[in-house]
């Protein structure tokens, strides 16, 4: 156990650190402390040393030269147990500090600023403040050494029961702690800079040499994709958003493939700004519906693959009330609802079904943009997220024949869903509902069989979206002889003539995008 005698404070989020100070005080802990720190603690009439009085040497430089000093750096490093530190330290006249409490400059903050320039940047990038942890982190045995606020509770807890001493176990965690702050502070530093100054203002990529990311665990899961594997749920570090702000309110616990189509579920559901539901089964859709009647809409994307529908997730970008969880009580076995909010008389009525999972996600309507990486065999792939919209203004109908306002209503509902589908994509939709989607197929035309197939006679008039060009022609004949009325896609094939020249042979228009929404 080590009695804390002497603390060293400096912090620049200050939340907590008050009530934290008072509880040191308690145990007749010296504080020491530098500039801002120290004043908010003499104004809650705290008795504070400051750093300068202490080391005998003032802060200069505009404030990045504090702590610096042979008498703090000393005082952190000195190991307690061997004699010529010890006698080195008093030969100098050095105390030793026993807890090091700092967070550090904000500079993720300061640079996610869109008007923050690179002076501003530079100084928010914290010198003293990684030394000093990084000097208590090794000397963990002897220095305390706190870096997170959500820390402070536990360890005054601790000091309570041990009368005013920390374990060498607490101690050693703590020391741990600070070198995932200090490396992760770090990598975002060189993730600005090297944007800023390796690859130049306008870099072709945007992505510098290197890149590192932290991740939080929020929990364990019973296994991966399949039991023989383990997997567990992490969440960006620092930040509580998106799926991992979820909360479950009723069922057994998410699956690892539960989580990979809740966020599909969430991300397609996000696209629309009417009422919508969007079954999921294997990541890929399997009913998507958008009314100005959210009951409506559920039974739109309920109908067009009920079978594929079972044991699927849904999500709904509106409150769920009772009326819409009646309806879901009755579609049989399903593993997850997710959406913005449940009525209280909603969530009693599905909590009858033991196996249905049940999440509350407030910020789901909140598009996420971002990075998008994957993990291959070596390294890992990294692309912008795919948020890219259609600019309305910018299609080009190629055919003789247009689509008619209805059509092209239909059109646009039909390639926003082909975007969050497996390619090769092909969707069917009738007004603003799926009734056939064909996925990940290696050739478009089967993806056009499939999604025929499962349309059905339904298919006979609706529209059709592709989520990449067609490389031939016979995917076009197969859509006329099931009397599609209209197709979108992104055109740019070599086939290109070919294929319009099909579409106006049967008299189908067909539009342009001039963007391609591959998904693999």
């Amino acid at each position: 156990m080590v009695k804390i005698k002497r603390a060293l404070i400096s912090v620049s989020d200050k939340t907590g650190i008050v009530d934290f100070a008072k509880e040191l005080v308690k145990f007749g802990v010296e504080i020491l402390s530098t500039g801002g720190t120290a004043k908010v603690l003499r104004e809650n009439n705290l008795p504070v040393k400051d750093v300068s009085e202490y080391t005998g040497f003032p802060e200069m430089l505009d404030g990045r030269v504090k702590t610096l000093h042979p008498k703090i750096h000393g005082g952190l490093l000195a190991l307690r147990a061997n004699p010529e530190h010890m006698a080195k330290l008093k030969e100098h006249e050095i105390g030793l500090i026993d807890m090091v409490v700092v967070n550090l400059y904000p500079f993720e903050k300061t640079v996610a600023k869109p008007d923050v320039i690179l002076e501003e940047a530079i100084e928010n990038i914290d010198i003293g403040g990684p030394s000093m942890l990084r000097s208590a982190a090794k000397n963990a045995q002897s220095v305390a050494v706190i870096s997170n606020p959500e820390r402070y509770a536990a360890i005054i807890q601790e000091l309570k029961e041990n009368k005013g001493a920390l374990s060498e176990k607490t101690m050693r965690k703590l020391g741990v702690e600070v070198y995932g702050l200090t490396s992760r502070y770090d990598q975002a530093i060189y993730n600005y800079l090297s944007k800023k100054i390796l690859t130049g203002p306008a870099p072709e990529t945007g992505f510098g040499n290197s890149i590192g990311f932290e991740f939080s665990k929020i929990q364990d899961l019973r296994y991966g994709e399949n039991p023989h594997q383990k997997a567990a749920f992490y969440a960006d570090k620092g930040q509580l958003k998106g799926l991992a702000s979820a909360k479950q309110l009723w069922g057994k616990e998410l699956s690892f493939n539960n989580i990979l189509d809740l966020n599909a579920a969430v991300n397609i559901v996000r696209e629309f700004t009417l009422p919508a539901v969007v079954f999921i089964k294997h990541n890929n859709p399997c009913g998507v519906a958008e009314n100005k009647d959210l009951l409506k809409a559920y039974k739109d994307a309920w109908a067009c693959d009920k079978l594929s529908a079972f044991g699927g997730i849904v999500s709904v970008n509106r409150k769920i009330d009772l009326a819409l969880a009646k309806l879901i009580e009755k579609s049989g076995f399903l593993e997850c609802v997710i959406c913005p909010e449940f009525s209280s008389d909603a969530l009693a009525l599905l909590k009858n079904k033991k196996n249905l999972r049940l999440l509350e996600m407030p910020d789901l309507l909140v598009k996420s943009s971002g990075l998008d990486f994957k993990k291959v065999d070596g390294g890992l792939l990294l692309q912008d997220e795919d948020s890219l919209t259609l600019d309305e203004s910018k299609l080009k109908v190629v055919t003789q024949k247009k689509p008619t306002k209805a059509q092209m209503e239909s059109l646009l509902f039909a390639w926003k869903v082909a975007k969050h589908v497996k390619s090769n994509a092909i969707i069917l939709t009738r007004g603003t509902k799926t009734v056939g989607i064909g996925a990940g197929q290696m050739s478009r035309v089967d993806s056009v069989f499939i999604s025929t197939k499962k349309a059905g006679k339904i298919a006979l008039g609706s529209v059709l979206a592709s989520d990449a060009f067609f490389p031939k022609e016979d995917a076009i004949q197969l859509a006329a002889k099931y009397k599609i009325k209209a197709i979108i896609q992104p055109g740019g094939s070599i086939a290109d003539d070919k294929i319009i020249q099909m579409a106006d042979k049967y008299k189908i228009p067909m539009v342009f995008t001039g963007i391609r929404h591959f998904r693999h």
